[in-house]
Order: C-alpha cells, then structure tokens, then sequence
C-alpha cells in the first residue's frame, strides 16, 4: 500500500470518530505496516491540517494512549459562515408573531449544522465533560452535532415523562414570559457525578438554562459549560453566567420588519 493510500485511510477514520482516541495499534494492524511507518504518516497529516486550520490531531502517551483529532475550521471560515448565517436571519420574512425568528431551516441543514457544531466542540474542547446535554426539541440537532465533534453522547431532556424511559426526575420552571413549564429527565440517562455541556438554539434570559443547571443538581451532575446558537442582547443579565453564543439577536422590529442580528464575538 502506498503511503498516499495509507494518509487517506487514516485520515478518514480520523474524521469519521473525532474526539475517539486510536492506538497506533490500531493502525499498524488496519494497515500492515511498522509503528514507527504509522507514526510518520501521522505527523504528515497534523502538519497538513495544522497548516490549513482544520484541526488538531492530538497524542496521548502512555501505554493506553494514541491519537485524536479534535474538528476544527479556519477562522475566515467560522467568520464567513456566522456572518452568513446573520445575514440570512436579517430577513423580514422570518420574523414571527411575538418577535420570534424562524431559524428551522437553519437547524435542519446538516452540514451548516455539523460546522456550528464544530465551532461550539472547539470552545469547549478542555471541558472534560461527560455529556452534551439539550432540551427538546429545535436544539437537538446542535446538541448532536456538538456531541460528535467531542465523542460524547446526547443526553435529551423533554417536557414530560416517557413511559418507555422508566421513571423519572421532573422540575418545574417559569420562563421568560411568566409561564410555567415541565421539564423531565429518566434517572438512567446519567450517573451521580457527571459532568454535562447545555447546548441549545436560542437564549433569551436564560430561565431554561438556569432549569437544566437545576435539573442537574438532582442528578449530582454538574452543568461544565453552555453553549447557544443564538442568544439576545436583551436582557443583558442572563440567568446563567458563563456561556458562549455563535450569535447575538439585538433588535426584532415586527413592526418595520427589521432584524439585527450579529457574530457574537470573534470565535478563537
């Protein structure tokens, strides 16, 4: 097999699972090949992608150790696609009664989706969470996208209990417009001592952000880090402290069908 053929298998492996750790055992016999070959067609492939910002491929040492790649964009990429994306959320056709954007077809595109994902997984590479943890339903697709890019599974809360998931811890919250909600939650989705990732597509004040951290804590979980494709510049007091938004919402005029709408800040 040539080395070229070699890189390509590689890499695809590396791409399909990122944030999964691969042996150099793993490799030597997929491939055929000595260590040491593994290892130089390794370096090849984090110094492309180093170059061209698409990531970054990872060594553990150790005898349980390996490689992994950790999904990444170049940051003219990130910056035209968020400048994309709050152009095309500018338009008057997509605000709704009460001032709410339609943003379904956004969610719903896979491979703009996988990118954000991407961007959010980068921001909280150092986690060390656990969990990607989102409230049903328009979130979910973030949420999974999130998860992939760090190799962790999607856990879904939901606005009621489901027989088919056993029993369950329930909570209720009042939202930003001074209603009462459900949110719920099977005791086996997670283990005392987790530690979890909020994503999600929209935050206003934060009162379902500040339910989850709730929720959570009768897990014995802990909320590590939370993550919006869009949250609103008003109120500026948030619920939540620490979180990080791809976009920030600052003015819906129904009236005059203006939407502005801006990169939250430049994403590292």
């Amino acid at each position: 097999m040539r080395r070229s053929e070699r890189i390509a298998i590689m890499a695809k492996c590396l791409n399909d699972y990122p944030g999964r750790l691969f042996s150099l055992s793993y490799f030597v016999e997929l491939l055929g090949v000595a260590k040491s070959t593994v290892s130089e067609d390794l370096t090849i492939i984090k110094e492309a992608w180093q170059a061209q910002e698409l990531g970054e491929l990872k060594t553990v040492a150790g005898a349980g150790g390996g490689v992994r790649y950790v999904p990444g964009l170049p940051g003219a990429v990130k910056d035209s696609l968020l400048e994309d994306l709050a152009r095309q959320l500018e338009e008057p056709d997509r605000i709704l009664p009460g001032g709410f954007l339609y943003m379904s077809d956004i969610i719903g595109d896979p491979v703009i989706i996988d990118r954000l994902g991407q961007i959010l997984a980068g921001l909280f590479i150092d986690s060390q969470a656990d969990h990607v943890v989102t409230v049903a339903t328009k979130g979910i697709p973030l949420a999974l996208a999130t998860a992939r890019a760090l190799n962790l599974t999607t856990v879904i809360i939901r606005n009621d209990s489901k027989v088919t998931e056993g029993s369950s811890v329930s909570l209720n919250y009042l939202t930003g417009s001074r209603t009462i909600r459900t949110m719920s939650l099977s005791r086996r989705a997670l283990k005392e001592g987790a530690r979890v990732l909020f994503v999600d597509d929209f935050m206003k004040a934060g009162s379902t952000a500040q339910g989850v951290v709730k929720l959570m804590e009768e897990f014995g979980a802990e909320v590590v880090g939370a993550g919006f494709l869009v949250a609103t510049a008003e109120p500026r007091e948030k619920l939540i402290e620490d979180y990080h938004a791809l976009l920030t919402l600052e003015k819906v005029d129904e009236a005059r069908g203006k939407v502005v709408i801006k990169p939250f800040k430049a994403i590292p």
